[in-house]
């Protein structure tokens, strides 16, 4: 799919709808839908998409109809067409080329927070451009990383501390990959799934399982999206020391045992979310910022262990109870036609 394709006279690409409970499928879409935008102007791009991610935990909740309707406006994903629960869509991770517009963008691989769509148009600001030490594949990975960095500024995790990270998904693979920097640090990834133990070892930091995990942790990051993970991040947690929720359970209810230790030690639980910078960089980080950080985060072939086989985005309404279900896949990589066509980018 070339620019023939893209900004021909029909402008037209195929999109990914979430249309009922475990069910999705591929409609036809405009390539310029954003009121008041006209291809080739200063104030917007036509990007072609290359590669694109399922996040699964929280596109799960979407693709099961378990968004609670108290959290459909904050659920909202940027540039989400359609209405919880269904049919929407949705999706924030897609890196594409960027084929008409502003002079300065063009030719260029940029990230962008749209829905999975072959081709799509968006506010010039709304891009930012991957850099070049950074392959497309991996460039999917910029709102994870956005995630995790945010929780490490509201952790405060520190030089030799010790950290666990309940939950070997992306999210928690990411902290434990940017708290394994940290000088002296002792870090320790922790899933039910002992095959995780891969994961860690590609990151540079320890494995455990719940059972066998070390306490008196200084810092424990929770992302395993189950009472029973946060039940061990707790457990986990020293004298006073924080335990820093990422999780989101959408619908579920969650088992929270405050009883126990969790007065006697004093121990603070702690919610991350990415909507808001961490009050800590607030006043100097805009958005922008952090997500140009994230992306230069990603100049690391060690977090390619994350990334699951491609998909071609056509299979994809077949595909998604598999992949869903899969306990192996972390982030699933979708290859759009044009990633295919101009040679595999990345």
């Amino acid at each position: 799919m070339h620019e023939q394709t893209v900004l021909g006279k029909e402008r037209e690409a195929q999109a990914l709808w979430y249309v009922g409970e475990r069910h999705a499928e591929i409609r036809t879409e405009p390539v310029v839908s954003e009121p008041g935008m006209s291809p080739g102007s200063l104030d917007e791009v036509v990007i072609e998409a290359l590669y694109g991610a399922i996040s699964r935990g929280t596109e799960r909740l979407v693709f099961s109809g378990r968004v609670p309707a108290s959290e459909y406006g904050r659920m909202r994903a940027p540039f989400q067409a359609g209405e919880f629960p269904f049919p929407v869509k949705y999706g924030y991770a897609t890196v594409g080329r960027v084929v008409s517009g502003r002079a300065d963008l063009q030719g260029r691989t940029v990230f962008a927070l749209y829905p999975h769509q072959t081709a799509f148009s968006l506010p010039a600001d709304q891009v930012t451009i991957v850099p070049d030490s950074v392959p497309p594949r991996r460039a999917v990975l910029a709102a994870n990383m956005e995630t995790a960095l945010n929780a490490m500024w509201d952790a405060a995790a520190g030089p030799a501390d010790r950290v666990a990270i309940v939950g070997a998904g992306v999210l928690g693979a990411l902290c434990a990959r940017l708290a394994g920097r940290l000088p002296g640090a002792e870090v320790t990834l922790i899933d039910i799934e002992p095959r995780r133990a891969v994961v860690a070892a590609a990151l540079g930091v320890g494995f455990a399982l719940p059972e066998a995990a070390r306490g008196e942790c200084d810092l424990v990051i929770h992302a395993s999206a189950s009472s029973a993970g946060l039940a061990t991040a707790l457990r986990l947690a020293g004298e006073e020391a924080s335990v820093i929720e990422l999780s989101w359970y959408g619908a579920g209810e969650v088992a929270v045992p405050l009883g126990e230790a969790f007065h006697s030690r004093r121990l603070r639980l702690q919610s991350s979310q990415v909507g808001q910078v961490s009050p800590s960089r607030r006043p100097r980080w805009p958005h922008r910022r952090r997500l140009a950080a994230a992306l230069a985060l990603l100049a690391d072939p060690a977090l390619d262990v994350l990334l699951s086989p491609e998909v071609k985005f056509a299979d994809l309404p077949a595909r998604l109870p598999q992949i869903f279900d899969d306990p192996d896949v972390l982030c699933q990589l979708i290859r759009y036609p044009a990633a295919t066509e101009r040679g595999r980018v990345g």
